[in-house]
């Protein structure tokens, strides 16, 4: 079955006379996917968690689930199971135990519990380790039975909060993995939640980037990557060069006190923009081949690139991934594609940012 199985419809939450945790928020999930809500701390995220799983209530607003409204639903009413940030294991109770928790409340049979708990840990790969005791597993083993408890329960959602933020980074790195194998073979709906932009872009099928209790752009990786809506997602979302410019026309923009190609289009004639390129786009090169002629400030060593850091002669500082190692200090040229230029509206809402999208793919499929 396909559609939306979770709709927020202008959904505030607020405690007193404080400010909005969320401020009027509305989007929908569709059944299956992975998505993640992405955003700096305190900027709403976990309170979207927090309200789907029922443990706080809206202020405003309504919440559905499946086509119902489940503001006033409890938490244990509803179809959803939460993996906390410390999983919150039960120390005294041993692997089966855990993960059997939820089916001993619910009073099913032991045979039932047996083979349900066996097959949640054959899902996360712990088959075997059912006497194993919380003390002696590893941070990635204990995450994987948080999950394993989570699952047995067979909710239609599985919600996240940042359930890999404790561990090192070559185990997360792994853990990534699994988590989007394991949610594309049990086929249900994730919803995880993060502040690591990196760990967004490997994993969803759909990233909401939150900021200030609002959802500021939401869409796949690829399109919040190459098309950010404004400074704040372009910032969050990767490195980023941004600079003020001036339209002059469709496909013409002036940045840097010089007009470029590039592939917007339906913007008003010298309106102030925001220009983006980011780092990896921008090629070094000779001098007279370059688009940008700027100096080179300094040289890191990221293992698969070098990250420069370069200023024009205006003093506007641009970022550099490359291959090619430069020095310091010396004059260099930086070549870039028209694709390679984003241009951003002031004050464009998500909506009108589509519909310029859409006009792109229009131009695209006639000809420009």
């Amino acid at each position: 079955m396909s559609g939306a199985i979770i709709q927020f419809k202008n959904v505030t939450k607020q405690y007193d006379n404080d400010p909005p945790i969320l401020n009027d928020v509305s989007f929908e999930i569709e059944r299956g996917k992975f998505y993640t809500l992405l955003g700096p701390s305190g900027c709403g995220k976990t309170t979207i968690l927090r309200l789907i799983a029922g443990f706080t209530e809206a202020s405003e607003g309504e919440i559905v689930f499946n086509g119902k409204k489940i503001n006033h639903v409890p938490a244990n009413k509803r179809q959803v199971n939460t993996v906390f940030q410390d999983y919150a294991l039960f120390p005294h109770l041993n692997v089966f135990e855990n993960v059997a928790f939820g089916l001993r409340i619910k009073k099913m049979k032991n045979a039932e519990i047996e083979r349900k708990v066996k097959e949640a840990l054959s899902f996360v790969n712990l088959s075997g380790y059912e006497t194993r005791e919380i003390r002696e597993m590893s941070g990635g083993q204990r995450q994987r039975v948080a999950i394993a408890r989570a699952i047995v329960n067979e909710p239609e959602v599985i919600l996240l909060d940042e359930p890999l933020s404790a561990l090192d980074l070559k185990l997360r790195t792994e853990m990534q993995y699994e988590l989007r194998e394991l949610q594309r073979r049990l086929g249900i709906t994730f919803i995880f939640v993060t502040h690591d932009q990196e760990e967004a872009l490997a994993m969803s099928d759909e990233i909401f980037v939150i900021n200030k209790g609002k959802i500021q752009q939401s869409g796949t990786p690829t399109d919040i990557y190459d098309e950010p809506i404004n400074r704040f997602v372009a910032d969050f979302i990767g490195e980023s060069n941004i600079v003020e410019g001036r339209m002059m026309e469709d496909y013409r923009v002036e940045f840097v006190g010089r007009e470029f190609e590039c592939v917007d289009q339906g913007l008003n004639k010298n309106e102030t923009v925001e220009i983006v390129i980011r780092p990896e786009d921008l090629e070094i090169t000779t001098l007279e081949r370059g688009k940008l002629q700027v100096r080179v400030d300094s040289q890191l060593f990221r293992g698969v690139h070098y990250e420069i850091s370069c200023y024009d002669q205006d003093g506007n500082e641009w970022l550099v991934h490359s291959t090619k190692k430069a020095t310091v200090g010396d004059k260099i040229g930086l070549y870039f594609d028209p694709e390679a230029i984003h241009v951003m509206r002031h004050g464009e809402t998500e909506e009108e940012f589509d519909r310029r999208l859409e006009a792109y793919s229009d131009v695209e499929a006639n000809g420009k």
